[in-house]
């Protein structure tokens, strides 16, 4: 075989697995050649038979290949050389200190590491690969299993200077403490983990999970022509030949005049989104819902108004914006296919020919002179923004908002340019120019995003409403889905049903997502419809949702849908076997359906790959508990308490296996520590309140009353704190909280029994046998309890009077 695989990183008496890159007809190992020179060498190399390789694109396509190859895109990925040096770094100042240790990069002559200094001596990282440029440059090193490690020092291009690389990426999320930032060996900075198909083209992962180590191949380094134009082989094939001066009538490619603009927006999306893949088998054209899932504003990177905190990587603004919504722009409107601004010599040519009006009146409509940057339609409508080195501009394109400044600390234009003014006078002045208040309605979703992240649901029927109306935003709506899955009201469910037919299957997967575990008749047939759609993202949405319900709870016709969307969504788990997150996602899938000993063994995976994730460890425990296997469980608990002291889930969960094996001491003080780092956590309040109000306490029955407060809707709140009523001779509170749970909620024996029971203590033996007529009246109940029941009321019923009705 030819010798086609490139090594990255030595192997041997180190133990480094290998790291390789797939050669495609051009060499990679020039350590001082021009970079349009990449891929001229006709080494032979061992070819995916499907790809030609950048370099055969050259022969026809000179000028477009010479601008890719200097581009960001084709330079996304690059060995480190020498040559490269020489020409894009300066040499560092002071060291840098990260912790403990300190660092400098040694890029001189000869030279190419970055050197890690500590009290046991020093450890030099070679640097064998550059991410990066357009902002900052990031360096890679050979670690041991096949892994790339970013290493701790990055390079900002524009200030010419070496940073903590880990450390800038700490975010400040407002009203929140501050974030801490991860160790740079963090699995977060692995190459081939975190970032491997955004900076190389056509890479597969090749992670072994029986040893842990990586065996990752790609075709070429930085983003090919192929990435972008698909397989190139039958391409070149088809035009070589092809008769001089008359092209195959077929093409045999993807090419972007054939798209529409969604497919070549969809296209770009893949690298510049904030996602999770469903798949690793996106091609040019594909739908992008069929490969991903997109974050949008439940996640705390955005302020609640949309804008960008941490790094979010463009697609969900731009999803967002009422240019893109309109389906008159794309992504090659205003950039090249080599990433770069075709606009930069007159920027506001971007708006035309659909804000041609404004653009010809500019100052008038800009309120700044012609002709300077405030006059630029991107510096109000796309401002740029700063996170970790990296500078973004904002590509939802709407108008400064420094009302949401005020509310929620989110940037605007105005005060990025005028610094020196605060954003109540940016407010003041937009409020002038626009008098109809375009903000107040950014404002308004902006507040029920930031309620929702706190689980604030006091104007969740205006939430509701939006999300179901005409006219809702598609990334808004979506959020406040998500957001939903932490409220209990009952009245979310009529919403989340209708939102299953929403035009977006970004909101229709949501709402699937929002509906798990509901296995009412109706969302049990909504689901199984959703399991049909046409979209990928929905389908395994619905799936996961319907994976707690036995098959033949399904409709028959449904459960072949069913089965193929959950291969689907296994299909989408395994796509990625070296991230925990679909590890933890499979043993939930697991534990719903009962197979705990399979779960058991995906959060063991999800831990060993994350060991200071914490709920992979509090979901073992709840699997080795069911596997009778408590030492194990406790175990996992007090490890995960280690690791976060506060959760509420691992207070709560581990106060719980000590009630229940008599440990109440410990119980009491978990379930406090629970309650109090969650305090809408009706489970804690409710167990806090059955574990004290055992012992007579008033303060127990104090938390079952928070409990229900919490969660209105809980039977067996209800019925316990009831319970404890007529326990402490409450029996007013008591028959006033059960003939209320009785009224709006199928009623149990248990709860006609214990209203009866107390309408008997009263002395109101009318009452009682009222009750216990309406109990035999209940089609509901077993026949044999309704019997009893009917018993209990004639020997209840004063002399004379004829009972009607109840079991015969």
């Amino acid at each position: 075989m030819p010798q086609a695989w490139r090594r990255l990183g030595a192997a041997g008496a180190h133990g480094l697995a290998v790291v390789l890159w797939l050669g495609l007809g051009g060499c990679r190992c020039s350590s001082d050649g021009d970079p349009a020179d990449r891929g001229a060498c006709k080494r032979p190399g061992l070819v995916a038979p499907d790809l030609a390789g950048s370099v055969s694109c050259r022969e026809c396509h000179e000028r477009f290949y010479e601008l890719w190859v200097s581009s960001h895109h084709g330079l996304a990925m690059q060995p480190y050389t020498a040559a490269f040096a020489r020409a894009s770094l300066t040499l560092q100042g002071d060291r840098i200190r990260i912790g403990a240790s300190s660092y400098r990069a040694e890029i001189g002559r000869g030279q190419g590491s970055i050197v890690e200094s500590d009290p046991n001596g020093q450890t030099r990282h070679a640097i064998a690969h550059v991410m990066g440029g357009k902002n900052v440059y990031y360096f890679l090193a050979a670690f041991p299993g096949g892994r790339l490690q970013t290493l701790p020092l990055a390079y900002d291009v524009r200030r010419k200077e070496w940073f903590d690389m880990a450390g800038s990426g700490v975010r400040h999320v407002p009203g929140l403490p501050a974030d801490e930032a991860l160790s740079w060996t963090d699995s977060a900075y692995t190459f081939n983990t975190s970032c491997y198909r955004c900076h190389v083209s056509q890479l597969s992962t090749n992670y072994d999970g029986k040893t842990d180590i990586y065996h990752t191949v790609w075709a070429e380094p930085g983003i090919n022509c192929e990435t972008c134009h698909g397989p190139a082989a039958e391409h070149v094939r088809v035009c070589r030949e092809a008769a001089q001066g008359r092209p195959p009538s077929d093409l045999r490619i993807a090419r972007y005049r054939d798209f529409t603009g969604e497919q070549t927006s969809t296209t770009c999306a893949p690298c510049h989104a904030r996602m999770r893949p469903l798949t690793t088998t996106f091609q040019p054209g594909d739908r992008y819902f069929d490969h991903y899932d997109l974050v949008t504003l439940e996640d705390p990177d955005f302020h609640p108004d949309g804008r960008d905190l941490g790094e979010n990587y463009t697609y969900t603004l731009w999803r967002m914006s009422p240019c893109v919504q309109s389906g008159q722009l794309d992504c090659v409107y205003c950039h090249t296919s080599s990433g770069r601004y075709r606009h930069r010599d007159d920027p506001n040519r971007s708006c035309l020919p659909c804000h041609q009006e404004r653009v010809a009146a500019i100052a008038d409509h800009a309120h700044h002179p012609a002709g300077s940057a405030g006059a630029w339609c991107i510096s109000c409508h796309m401002p740029t923004t700063e996170f970790a080195r990296m500078r973004r501009s904002d590509h939802s394109m709407r108008p400064p908002t420094p009302a949401a400044t005020v509310a929620f600390q989110s940037p605007n234009a105005c005060n990025l340019c005028h610094a020196d003014k605060d954003a109540a006078w940016a407010d003041r002045w937009v409020h002038q120019w626009h008098p109809d208040d375009f903000q107040a309605p950014v404002v308004r979703r902006a507040g029920w995003i930031a309620a929702a992240r706190k689980g604030d649901w006091q104007d969740l029927a205006s939430m509701l409403a939006y999300v179901t109306s005409a006219d809702r935003e598609e990334i808004t709506a979506t959020a406040l889905i998500r957001l939903l899955v932490s409220c209990a009201d009952e009245r979310k469910f009529p919403a989340l049903l209708q939102a299953l037919n929403d035009v977006s299957p970004l909101v229709r997967s949501a709402a699937a997502q929002g509906l798990a575990g509901r296995f009412t008749p109706s969302a049990v047939e909504a689901l199984a419809r959703a399991a049909t759609d046409s979209y990928r993202l929905v389908r395994t949405q619905a799936a996961h949702a319907l994976a707690g319900l036995p098959p033949e709870w399904l409709p028959a016709d449904a459960r072949a849908h069913v089965a193929r969307a959950r291969d689907e969504l296994l299909a989408s788990w395994s796509s990625r076997p070296d991230d925990w997150s679909s590890h933890y996602n499979l043993g939930n899938l697991w534990l719903t359906q009962g197979e705990a000993a399979r779960a058991v063994t995906a959060f063991e995976t999800a831990t060993r790959l994350r060991p200071d994730a914490v709920m992979p460890l509090v979901n073992a425990a709840i699997a080795y508990s069911r596997l009778g296997r408590e030492p194990d469980a406790e175990r996992a608990l007090r490890r995960a308490l280690a690791l976060a002291p506060a959760s509420a889930a691992v207070n709560f969960n581990l106060g719980l296996l000590l009630a229940g094996r008599g440990d109440r001491t410990e119980a009491e003080r978990r379930l406090r520590a629970a309650c109090e780092a969650d305090p809408n956590l009706a489970p804690a309040a409710y167990n806090l309140g059955v574990l004290l109000a055992g012992d007579g306490a008033t303060e127990g029955i104090d938390w079952l009353r928070q409990a229900v407060q919490l969660e209105p809707d809980s039977q067996k709140y209800a019925y316990t704190l009831a319970f404890h009523f007529v326990q402490r001779g409450e029996l007013d509170e008591a028959c006033g909280l059960l003939e209320r749970l009785i009224a709006r909620s199928r009623a149990s024996v248990d709860e006609y029994t214990l209203l009866g029971a107390a309408y008997e203590r009263l002395g109101n033996t009318a009452k009682a046998a009222a009750v216990y007529l309406r109990a035999a009246a209940d089609e509901s109940l077993p026949p044999e309890a309704r019997r009893q029941f009917a018993v209990k009321s004639r020997t209840l019923a004063p002399p004379g009077k004829k009972q009607e009705g109840g079991a015969r």
